[in-house]
């Protein structure tokens, strides 16, 4: 059986650098959000809330699963659609391109204000520093949540396919869709405040272990490789990155993060405020210049060329695994 995911995975990566996320679509991640909240209402009424978020992660992942296999199993083109919806890299890089041209504008409060819809701290007292800083630290960290992480489900994903009436359909879509809902999960019930807590346990431990291997992969070969080419610094990249990976509070941010601060060669971290509270982070990297403007231009340029790069890797081995029926598809 001739699998063209390839070919799906290319036209789904091209179609995210053109399109990004359309504010005229119903954005999938949108709709399962709503689903979560739905569920949500009903679940945390339950005493023991570590159980009940347990089947709150379960149920949406099972709900997403399903659907996304129906949807697979339509047609290619509905197909290729959903799976471009998992890809996030133009829609990450506009959003740092958009604080970038406020900061250069000179309106540090709207920069504030349009940064507050990107990142979970306070940010009406931040620096000028400290807003480049949250930005370049965003687009690191979700450099793997927006798209390496779905890539490489999606990729796993194409290895395997379930007869669905009749039908062989691939688990590209499905697995690709379904990482999405895990990250969902974690942005909407996974933070460590009294709410959450224990309901949301099982969702940020779910998202942990999700994101362990492609968030390595980005912070090891991804993001040095991007840098090396961009001529940015690649061996304080690799250095920063084995040094300070494991400082942060979450087992797979620092990853990128250290790859990412190392290669620009600022650093992270320091006093931030969440919700009325501050806390001291661990640094990451070494401050060896001030933070600039154009630090978000260069974060933004790493990211182009990892996920160019990433889908260079993914669409090299899955032409790979083909061989022996691309043979056939060409009559060699």
């Amino acid at each position: 059986m001739f699998n063209y995911f390839f070919i799906k995975f290319g036209i789904a990566y091209i179609l995210d650098l053109i399109l990004a996320d359309p504010r005229w679509l119903y954005h999938p991640v949108i709709i399962i959000g709503k689903l979560i909240s739905f569920l949500e209402k009903f679940l945390y009424k339950a005493k023991n809330k570590i159980f009940s978020g347990a089947i709150l992660n379960v149920l949406t992942l099972s709900i997403t699963f399903v659907v996304s296999l129906l949807l697979a199993r339509t047609n290619y083109v509905v197909e290729i659609f959903f799976l471009y919806t998992t890809l996030a890299t133009k829609s990450l890089a506009n959003e740092g391109n958009k604080v970038y041209k406020i900061l250069k504008s000179g309106d540090i409060e709207k920069a504030k204000k349009e940064l507050s819809y990107l990142v979970s701290r306070d940010t009406n007292t931040l620096s000028p520093d400290k807003i480049i800083m949250s930005v370049v630290e965003t687009i690191a960290e979700n450099t793997v949540d927006g798209f390496i992480s779905p890539a490489f489900y999606a990729f796993v994903g194409s290895f395997f396919h379930i007869e669905l009436f009749g039908q062989m359909v691939s688990l590209a879509l499905p697995f690709a869709m379904t990482y999405k809902a895990i990250n969902t999960l974690d942005s909407m019930v996974g933070y460590k405040n009294e709410k959450y807590i224990d309901f949301g346990k099982v969702s940020a431990r779910v998202d942990d272990v999700a994101n362990f291997i492609p968030a390595r992969l980005t912070g090891l070969m991804f993001v040095p490789l991007s840098t090396l080419i961009l001529g940015y610094d690649f061996k304080n990249s690799l250095r920063i990155f084995f040094r300070d990976r494991n400082k942060h509070s979450s087992p797979n941010s620092g990853q990128s993060e250290s790859a990412y601060a190392g290669a620009l060669g600022i650093q992270f971290g320091g006093k931030i405020s969440y919700f009325g509270k501050d806390y001291e982070k661990p640094t990451i990297g070494d401050k060896l210049k001030a933070f600039d403007y154009e630090d978000i231009k260069k974060a933004v340029n790493i990211l182009y060329l990892v996920s160019f790069i990433a889908t260079l890797v993914i669409i090299s081995c899955s032409m790979m695994y083909n061989i022996p029926d691309l043979r056939v598809f060409f009559h060699l």
